[in-house]
């Protein structure tokens, strides 16, 4: 049985081809499936009572398993998900004045290790299907129009920033994201949704190709001594190379410039020095910078800087020509916030547990 969740239009169409059935029906399921959160045919009216019997015998649609939801105080609201493979992932809705935001994951964790992160502590176990990442989607958005009073709570934006780097699940991220942008289904534009990558450089090329979504880069760092430090990757992929790719991509880009995130570590990568190393480095790519302060977690050798040490950071860049602005916390009281996506995700690897050790041993 195949889960029709995991077919954007093109592949939807190749599949009611191989049924027999002529390919515009592609358009009327996502529209049932997507728009209106219908997951049983029996309901889907304007299709005949054969298709629908055919689809029944062929298809389902089956979304992630919502385990756990929990709103936070000032409106965020977590959910934790429970994929095929018994592991769970976290989707957060943020709530703002005139939009929100739907932080959306990719992988049962993470196969990277940066250090500033607590979802790199917890090991990697899969990538997710397409299913399973547009099931966030579909999920958050049936959950949101339900709630009394919330009428105001729909999601304008989708950020590929959860668990997870997204470019090392291409061939999944790719389609989840093209039902993200389809008018058939929820009818975002480019603009709209933005992908967050740790710095896969071919991946960033192909992904000019075949989405030209809106790019943001962890970056976090603007020496490549101190990234191969706090992010590994860095030594496979280093500055140099990841900035060639983004002043590429920024061509295409629909905001044409990228974001660069940097998360705020005291006296670690927040001095003005490192301010102006950053200029330096972003000389060549059309640019913006978040800063983020960084969210503790059990472990960490990290604190978050101090409110002088980012602003005055954020001056600096500023004053440097580059629009810089720092990201408002939202949902750490739930675990929610940015780097505390690991909550309640059970441990399978015992990395985290490991890292306690090493931690206590050192």
């Amino acid at each position: 049985m195949i889960n029709l969740l995991d077919l954007n239009q093109a592949k939807m169409a190749a599949f009611f081809t191989e049924i027999g059935e002529k390919p515009f029906r592609a358009r009327q399921l996502l529209q049932w499936i997507h728009q209106r959160g219908v997951s049983d045919f029996a309901q889907m009216t304007d299709l005949s009572k054969s298709l629908r019997d055919k689809l029944q015998q062929h298809a389902v649609v089956r979304p992630p398993k919502v385990v756990l939801s929990k709103p936070a105080a000032d409106g965020t609201h977590k959910w934790l998900v429970e994929v095929d493979s018994g592991g769970c992932v976290e989707t957060v809705y943020i709530p703002e004045e005139n939009r929100g935001t739907l932080c959306v994951s990719s992988q049962v964790g993470c196969i990277l290790t940066c250090r500033f992160c607590s979802t790199g502590t917890q090991g990697f176990q899969r990538n997710l299907t397409t299913a399973e990442i547009i099931g966030q989607v579909w999920t958050a958005v049936r959950a949101l129009s339900q709630e009394d009073g919330k009428h105001d709570h729909h999601i304008t934006n989708v950020v590929m920033m959860g668990m997870g780097e997204p470019l090392l699940n291409y061939d999944n991220v790719v389609p989840a994201m093209d039902l993200m942008l389809d008018d058939y289904a929820y009818g975002l534009s480019r603009r709209r949704v933005t992908l967050s990558t740790s710095g896969i450089v071919p991946k960033i090329y192909d992904l000019a190709k075949d989405s030209q979504v809106s790019l943001a880069v962890s970056l976090h760092a603007p020496t490549d001594e101190l990234r191969d430090q706090i992010m590994p990757i860095n030594k496979k992929y280093p500055l140099s190379e990841l900035m060639a790719a983004c002043q590429a991509y920024a061509v295409v880009n629909p905001h044409k410039w990228i974001t660069f995130e940097y998360v705020m570590l005291q006296e670690i990568n927040d001095s003005p020095e490192h301010a102006k190393q950053l200029l330096e480095l972003l000389k060549i790519v059309p640019s913006k910078v978040n800063l983020i302060p960084f969210n503790p977690f059990p472990g960490t050798v990290y604190t978050r800087s101090s409110n002088n040490r980012i602003h005055r950071f954020q001056q600096i860049v500023q004053d440097g020509g580059i629009v810089t602005t720092i990201r408002k916390t939202r949902g750490d009281d739930i675990d929610a916030a940015c780097g505390q996506l690991v909550g309640q995700v059970e441990d399978r690897t015992k990395r985290q547990a490991r890292h306690q050790e090493k931690l206590a041993q050192s």
